[in-house]
């Protein structure tokens, strides 16, 4: 039967309904084995003993180069099962999720797609090197910076567990402030950003959204492949190496805990700017900041490294070199900075 004059040469064709139920197969099954149930378990000990663990910073050899490894080590034994989730889901949303429909619902520039941004984010609980390869993935899929950099930076700074952990074992002031202050800084680090580079050149160049409604010529696990091979080794590499340097830089980093540090200005700017730089776990600030403060450290250089220690870090910012152009994640970072800088000042009165 003929086809009439107006119908279009290649119909579009309704997206195959088992890609979106794998993805959120995939997702519920992967956090629940590496966030959920452990998180769980790890609210009664926090609850308990008012304690998460020891600092990651503790006993930390004196020589860069011993540092380094020994960093490392620990730093990706806490935290490679997550790494290759987050790789795992970057690669999968761009095979199993529509484009046309992330373009929708997350690629428009209006405040709506920010906040959607960071909602979606909060079931994740991910680090801030973690969650880069997903907001990586999800750039590649025409979601916009917003909303891309708001999931970025809600993971870690709005995770749920820990401002639980932070409730219980530094008290729940601090987890109060850190959330209030968490929600300002996501949402309006990721909106003004978005607005200020909007003309920038972007890295990633999406491919025509027409791709996401006929069936793709490659196979599934073909595409999938080169989506999780060119999503690897954009991030991977250089965030082995970025932990590595700062493992050593950590010598200089951080003071000793001999009490130098107090609730000064000089200290809220210097530990906020070092709190940019740094990598950590998840939730694994809250030993650092409780170590650092039974040291003497006072209440605004502690509010100062819990915001942004978590929010980004060079090795995340680095993941993120071919999905952000050099001018958002810059800036993204000063915000962040400066957010950590106001929370601290203002919170010394508070706690």
């Amino acid at each position: 039967m003929p086809q009439p004059l107006n119908a279009p040469e290649h119909a579009p064709r309704a997206w195959p309904l088992w890609k979106p139920i794998l993805f959120l197969l995939v997702v519920a099954v992967g956090l629940y084995y590496v966030k959920w149930q452990p998180y769980y378990g790890k609210a009664f000990v926090a609850a308990d003993s008012h304690s998460i663990g020891k600092s990651i910073l503790a006993d930390g050899a004196a020589s860069p180069w011993l540092a380094a490894w020994q960093y490392a080590l620990v730093y990706f034994t806490a935290v490679w099962k997550a790494a290759l989730l987050g790789v795992l889901l970057g690669s999968l949303v761009q095979v199993l999720i529509p484009r046309d429909w992330l373009a929708r619902t997350l690629g428009h520039r209006r405040f709506s797609g920010t906040v959607l941004g960071a909602l979606i984010a909060l079931p994740g609980m991910m680090c801030t090197c973690c969650a880069a390869p997903v907001a990586a993935g999800m750039r590649r899929q025409s979601v916009s910076s917003g909303a891309a950099l708001a999931f970025w930076l809600a993971n870690p700074v709005l995770n749920p567990a820990t401002l639980v952990f932070m409730g219980f074992v530094l008290g729940w002031p601090f987890a109060a402030i850190r959330l209030v202050a968490g929600v300002v800084m996501v949402l309006g680090i990721a909106w003004l950003v978005q607005r200020v580079t909007a003309n920038d050149p972007q890295p990633v160049a999406p491919q025509p959204l027409v791709l996401t409604t006929q069936s793709d010529e490659q196979p599934f696990l073909a595409r999938w492949g080169k989506a999780l091979w060119a999503l690897f080794w954009s991030t991977i590499p250089i965030y082995v190496l970025a932990v590595l340097a700062l493992g050593a830089a950590r010598v200089w980093l951080f003071p000793h805990a001999d009490g130098a540090v107090d609730n000064s200005l000089l200290w809220i700017i210097g530990l906020a700017i070092v709190g940019c730089l740094f990598v950590i776990p998840t939730a694994a600030e809250i030993p650092i900041v409780q170590t650092m403060m039974l040291a003497g450290m006072g209440a605004g250089p502690a509010l100062a490294l819990l915001m942004t220690l978590p929010a980004v870090s060079l090795p995340s910012l680095l993941m993120l070199n071919k999905a952000f152009s050099a001018r958002a994640l810059c800036l993204t970072a000063a915000l962040v900075a400066l957010c950590g800088v106001l929370t601290g000042v203002v919170g010394m009165g508070l706690v």
